[in-house]
């Protein structure tokens, strides 16, 4: 079951003007992807095929100015859909894998700051060696 669910309007226009024509689409994604991480206060925001697929209907020089997209909020994650299809929920694989991802970034963290101690300690030795 999803934390929040919410209908949006994205207004893409003012985004995809700011870059030269052949990169609009794929600003027009980022704009969808920036807009849904502000509003829906996530980390990570994950496109379903159909709204891809509306995105590039008519290439990628001309993406549509407007698009209305439901957006489900599970954990971190948002799924972002068009509006009227289904937003699937993350396998629970997908969860898992982002917290032992947490995890090992936490366990580097704790190994850098160790190194960090014993250098330091290393030269308060050498120092206190010279004196």
């Amino acid at each position: 079951m999803a934390d929040l669910e919410r209908t949006y309007v994205i207004p893409l226009r003012r985004e995809f003007l700011k870059v030269p024509r052949y990169r609009r689409t794929k600003k027009a994604v980022k704009a969808v992807k920036e807009f849904l991480i502000r509003h829906m206060k996530a980390e990570d925001v994950k496109i379903h095929k159909e709204l891809n697929d509306e995105l590039l209907k008519h290439g990628r020089q001309n993406p549509p100015h407007k698009i209305k997209v439901k957006a489900a909020k599970y954990g971190d994650i948002v799924r972002a859909n068009l509006e009227g299809f289904s937003v699937e929920e993350p396998k629970k694989e997908e969860a898992k894998l982002k917290e032992e991802k947490k995890e090992e970034v936490k366990e580097e963290l704790t190994k850098v700051e160790e190194q960090k101690k014993k250098e330091e300690e290393e030269k308060r030795k050498v120092l206190h060696k010279k004196q």
